[in-house]
């Protein structure tokens, strides 16, 4: 059983500095604008020896006809629900206002442990303002500053104690870890709530709903790994807000933590220059990656309509091609499990390694039954080849004169590696060395 502490309070009360101190990194985007964070953001903190999880959730509002806050309103119940302890934030410079008042109430009545964490307090005359909040009946607080760790400690003691006794629990950094992307509002968000069976994103049909990365344990039907949401990737002209600098900040630097990369497509428009520019990210990155087609149900079909679409986007992706394609949709949830399924699959060539031996016997071959073309009346020879011992699939060709390989040889040779060996969806590395 996992442990898990919620962090909930009003908005802009500092609960994302909070959470980012407590998980020793900046995984949560700040902000003074409220309303910044909308899900439920998951992190690891370890104190004194003991591991538990965190939640930062987005500020709760009440009697308002926005759709975010009615969304984030849903977050932090289901937060609620979750947590083992609760860490309610407020903000010592404003006071109890209605909306403590309301959130202490919905505490009061729930049989949850609940710390009380007055933010700000960074001075002795805060100190005494801060005493007010013992109205809220919610028993003992703890004055602390968010921004300077000032209390933080007091308060992760405080938590430790009331957590339940730790079960034993398999290790999250050993899994593998599957990132969806695409473009905004391609249905990224949905597809991981259809596969997990609980609307653990949030939705609407606003593009840049979701703004941080979203990390999610699956583990059903004989898979487990964690699934990533992260904010859609825009044109850098597009991006004008700091906040969604931020977000496709994020989204770049998930991927990089990625072994394979689910690219979600829009049916309905096709692959366009975003797209590509994502593809193009995921490849320099040598992740895996999955090319999903979302809302195929809305598509207009006849007998060519699937191979038509495949060829179009081979075109498009062209030099690397060997990537699988899943055509879905995330509202009706058709095929959601086979893109699980051919994901995992990608991870496991992006593992896969090649012996020595098998590798040269086939190799070797290929390379005697088409040589090197001649390269200013010199004649090439390979001798031959082995994979290197890295994170991403590579290999090594010895060569007497390794300079004067073009490229479509080099291609030639990636080609041949594919044909034997599956290693669909996963970018090859290809070097020359001196014999």
């Amino acid at each position: 059983m996992s442990r898990i502490v919620a962090i909930v309070g009003r908005p802009n009360v500092g609960k994302s500095t909070l959470f980012n101190r407590f998980v020793e990194s900046r995984k949560a985007i700040v902000d003074d604008v409220s309303g910044v964070t909308r899900d439920r953001i998951y992190g690891k903190c370890t104190w004194n020896g003991a591991d538990f999880s965190v939640i930062d959730t987005g500020g709760y509002v009440i009697n308002s006809d926005d759709v975010f806050e009615e969304q984030i309103r849903k977050q932090v119940h289901l937060a609620l629900d979750e947590a083992d302890v609760i860490l309610f934030v407020v903000d010592v410079e404003t006071g109890i206002t209605d909306l403590d008042e309301a959130m202490a109430m919905i505490l009061r009545r729930s049989d949850k442990k609940v710390v009380l964490v007055v933010n700000k307090v960074d001075n002795h005359l805060r100190l005494a303002d801060a005493q007010e909040f013992y109205a809220l009946g919610l028993g003992e607080i703890y004055p602390v500053s968010s921004m300077t760790g000032s209390g933080t400690g007091e308060v992760l003691d405080s938590v430790v104690e009331m957590l339940p006794p730790m079960a034993e629990e398999d290790s999250e950094e050993s899994l593998p870890r599957l990132t969806v992307v695409g473009r905004p509002n391609v249905g990224k968000s949905s597809f991981i709530n259809a596969l997990i069976g609980e609307e653990r994103n949030i939705v609407t049909d606003i593009a840049g709903t979701t703004r941080d990365a979203i990390h999610t344990r699956y583990n059903k039907f004989g898979h487990d790994f964690i699934i990533v949401d992260t904010a859609g990737l825009r044109k850098r002209a597009k991006v004008k807000e700091d906040l969604e600098f931020y977000s496709v900040l994020r989204s770049v630097r998930t991927i990089e933590e990625s072994d394979v990369c689910l690219l979600m497509l829009d049916a309905e428009r096709g692959i366009e220059a975003q797209d590509l520019s994502i593809f193009n990210l995921i490849l320099k990155n040598k992740k895996g990656v999955v090319l999903l087609i979302n809302k195929w149900d809305l598509v207009e079909k006849d007998n060519s309509t699937l191979n038509r679409f495949r060829k179009e986007i081979e075109e498009r992706i062209a030099p690397f091609t060997d990537v699988p394609m899943v055509f879905i949709s995330a509202m009706t949830k058709q095929r959601i499990h086979k893109a699980l399924e051919t994901a995992m699959q990608v991870y496991h060539n992006r593992k896969r390694k090649i012996k020595t031996s098998e590798l040269n016997e086939v190799m070797l071959q290929a390379i005697e039954n088409y040589p090197p073309p001649a390269w200013k009346g010199k004649f090439i020879k390979i001798k031959y080849c082995t994979q290197l011992p890295s994170q991403a699939p590579g290999f090594v060709f010895f060569a007497n004169l390794p300079q004067y390989i073009r490229e479509p040889y080099k291609r030639y040779l990636e080609n041949q590696i594919r044909e034997k060996f599956d290693f669909s969806g996963v970018p090859l590395q290809i070097f020359f060395r001196q014999k």
